[in-house]
């Protein structure tokens, strides 16, 4: 049929909308408010549905479950906002499970650069590398627990808005599946 986009395509216009628009909520407030989470991530099931059948839902649910168990810990710890959190629940259910770990680890690897561009730049770097010390250490005694100096709650810390990195991760792994980079 003459001007409709394939499902693939309806799939990924929406989940670069939504990153681009979540990411630059938390870029301006530091905060991704739950109506657009949460219709993010309705949308992307409806859309996964309506373009493979019953097995879109699995493939919905399967990416949702998949980003929000990954990222849990880092919520628990308050090392990452539940609005990031969510906002990559619902990239899991627009994009599904495989390209969802691609997103995150894009996203990963992309707040990681911001991250030792925002510590560089605010002169922090030998108080940050204590603090990963801290981190590392705890983590490695299996020591899991919230820290109260190195949490969100501290406003003493700088806090990096991790909806920015997702969104331009997510526009670089729409570009490596058109390009087939």
């Amino acid at each position: 049929m003459e001007g409709s986009m394939e499902p693939i395509s309806k799939i990924w216009t929406l989940v670069l909308l939504f990153s681009l628009i979540a990411g630059w909520m938390d870029y301006r407030t530091r905060r991704i408010p739950n109506w657009l989470t949460v219709s993010g991530a309705l949308w992307g099931i409806f859309l996964q549905v309506g373009a493979t059948g019953p097995h879109g839902y699995h493939s919905a649910l399967e990416g949702m479950g998949l980003a929000l168990a990954c990222l849990l810990p880092l919520v628990l710890l308050r090392a990452m906002g539940a609005g990031d959190w969510k906002m990559m629940g619902a990239i899991g259910a627009m994009l599904g499970p495989v390209m969802m770990l691609f997103v995150l680890v894009t996203a990963i690897f992309i707040s990681g650069v911001m991250a030792i561009v925002m510590v560089v730049r605010a002169g922090k770097v030998k108080e940050t590398a204590m603090n990963v010390f801290v981190l590392v250490q705890g983590f490695l005694s299996f020591g899991l627990r919230e820290l109260p100096n190195i949490t969100l709650d501290n406003p003493d810390l700088m806090k990096l808005p991790f909806g920015v990195a997702a969104g331009l991760a997510t526009v670089l792994c729409f570009l490596a599946t058109r390009w087939k980079w």
